[in-house]
Formats: C-alpha cells, structure tokens, sequence
C-alpha cells in the first residue's frame, strides 16, 4: 500500500501543532513572557549591582555571579511569594465573601463550599470527574482544597527563601560597610526584611481589590474576567 506523500504528513501534523498552541496559548504566552522578564530583570539588576559595587570601590561581578547570588535571589524570591499569597488568599476568600456586581465573585447566595451535588463529588461526581473526587474520606477532603494548599506550600517556600537569601545579601551589604552580620531570627525582625515583604504585599492586595471593584462597572469585551458588555452593573459571577 502506498503511504502518505510528504505533503500530506505536513498536513496531518499542521493541525495537531496548532491545536496544541491554540489550547495552551494562555499558559504558553505566560510562561515565555515570565522567561523574558526573569532574564531582562537579570541584565538590569547585574549593570544595577556593578555600579553599586563600583561606588563602593569594589571590583565588578561577572553575569553568572550576579544571577547565583543571594541579591538576585532574593529579588526574585520576594516577588514570587507575594504573587502566590494573592492567590492563595483569593482562592480561600471568595469561598466566603462576595462583591455585588463584580465576576470575580459568586453570587451573594452561593457564599459558601457549596453541596456535593454542586461539587459534584462522591456519589454526584460525572463519569469524567478526576478519580479523587470519586472518592470518600481524606482524599476527596484534600483533593477538595488542593488548590488552595498548593498555592499556600508555594507561597511559605518562596518566603522562606526570600528570608534565608534575603539574610545573605544584608550581612554581604553588612560586611561591605564594616558592620556586624545578623543571624536568620535577628533578620526576621529587621525593617529590611519586612519592607521588601510588605511593599509587596500592598501592592498585589490593591490589585486584587481594584479588580474585583472596578469589573462591577468598566467592561473589556470577550474577556472572561469581565461581564459581558451589557451586563447590568448589579449582575454578580457572570462571565463575558
């Protein structure tokens, strides 16, 4: 039997290709972007360092210095545990409180962890319902709030690591200017270690209420963090 033609096997993989890009472009577009900023952030942090470094009297680093030390480090580390605490704390809230109007919340009379039925779990779980919902006892419970711990794990080991990167690069500064080193307990307590922890904090706590508040009345068409255009201002978890 004659097989396929290369023209043809370039058909039949095109498809598939664009499938996979068209189902995970969200994911995609944010990974990559995520890659870029890392790596831009890397670049201007190392010309950052060095002039400081340079200031100071003291010998310039290489880029792959730069990008192993606790500066960049901890740098990064503060940001990603402050994005996760966002999450985290919006995932656990809005089980509970609602803002009228807005699509980032439930209906007012939903607040709640709903009913198995509607949580189709145990005895109401579908056919295609992930195996652990299924289930009885601590699996489904855990399964139930796995969201919600994972973004808290994620969110306690990136603060952890800002704090033991964060340690590093003030007794580097410490010792730079003469000064005495602090321990990992003696740093939790510094104005250091709780400014470059709550200028963070505010800021991804801001965003969320903006959006939360500013989506009952503004609209962005075809978008499903927003209502659709002619929803009333009133209507509450609709998607546009």
């Amino acid at each position: 039997m004659k097989g396929p033609t290369g023209d043809e096997e370039q058909r039949q993989h095109t498809p598939q290709k664009r499938s996979f890009l068209r189902d995970n472009g969200l994911g995609l577009a944010f990974g990559i972007g995520f890659l870029l900023t890392l790596v831009g952030q890397a670049v201007a942090g190392h010309a950052e360092f060095n002039n400081q470094l340079v200031d100071e009297g003291l010998a310039r680093v290489d880029f792959g210095g730069y990008v192993t030390s606790s500066d960049f480090a901890v740098d990064v580390t503060e940001n990603w545990q402050s994005e996760y605490l966002q999450f985290f704390l919006y995932i656990f809230v809005t089980v509970w409180l609602v803002q009228r109007g807005s699509p980032e919340s439930k209906e007012p009379h939903k607040a709640g962890t709903g009913s198995d039925k509607e949580q189709m779990i145990g005895e109401h779980a579908k056919e295609d319902s992930p195996r652990w919902a299924k289930k009885h006892g601590w699996r489904q419970t855990n399964y139930a709030r796995s969201l919600g711990m994972v973004m808290g794990t994620i969110f306690l080991l990136s603060w952890l690591a800002q704090s033991v990167t964060g340690v590093a690069a003030y007794n580097e500064r410490q010792l730079r200017e003469l000064q005495a080193p602090s321990s990992w307990s003696e740093y939790l307590i510094l104005p250091d270690f709780w400014a470059r922890t709550l200028q963070n904090w505010q800021s991804e706590l801001l965003a969320v209420a903006s959006m939360a508040v500013l989506s009952i009345y503004l609209r962005q068409r075809g978008s499903p963090e927003s209502k659709p255009v002619g929803a009333a201002h009133t209507a509450t978890g609709v998607e546009g």
